[in-house]
């Protein structure tokens, strides 16, 4: 069952950041760079496996006393567990974060939970300046990448050295 995310409400890099990058001090294009930059923040949370700046989430689980994984890392808090009747009481259920930033939920009394839901917080810092400086580079660059290269027929593919910056961060899973 796939998490649901909120919006971050800031970027993990500034648009000032990446127009002294670009060498760009015109505004005119702000709102499609700003693009760009969400756009690279995506591929960086979908490479790394690991959400960048603390934000809500939400995902539904199976009414079960198995220990269940919230599919998103790092988890810095669980929240609360709910179901279609309200709130699970405090003693209804354990959550446990690994050392990994795993984040587990058991329920305790899974009959008295219809359709439970837990609600979590996520993401490597609290705020751009949080995010490690190489993930943050890798940002910048491919997101300049993807400005420079937006009408090119012969783009390539990214930089290599977005993925040497990211791959020390990425995070896999076997299931």
């Amino acid at each position: 069952m796939m998490p649901e995310t909120m919006p971050s409400p800031e970027a993990a890099v500034s648009l000032a950041e990446v127009k002294a990058f670009l060498r760009l001090e015109r505004d005119d294009e702000d709102a499609l760079l700003a693009g760009f930059i969400r756009t690279a923040i995506a591929l960086c949370e979908a490479f790394t496996g690991q959400w960048l700046i603390v934000r809500d989430g939400r995902q539904r689980i199976a009414a079960s006393p198995d220990w269940q994984r919230i599919g998103v890392l790092p988890v810095v808090a669980i929240t609360a567990v709910a179901g279609a009747g309200g709130a699970v009481a405090g003693d209804g259920f354990e959550t446990d974060i690994d050392v990994s930033g795993c984040g587990w939920v058991r329920l305790l009394a899974p009959f008295d939970v219809v359709q439970p839901v837990v609600a979590f917080r996520a993401g490597l810092g609290a705020d751009w300046n949080g995010v490690p400086e190489p993930l943050r580079q890798g940002l910048v660059r491919l997101a300049a990448h993807l400005f420079s290269h937006r009408d090119a027929a012969d783009a390539g593919p990214p930089p290599t050295a977005v993925a040497a910056l990211w791959r020390p961060w990425r995070r896999m899973r076997l299931n």
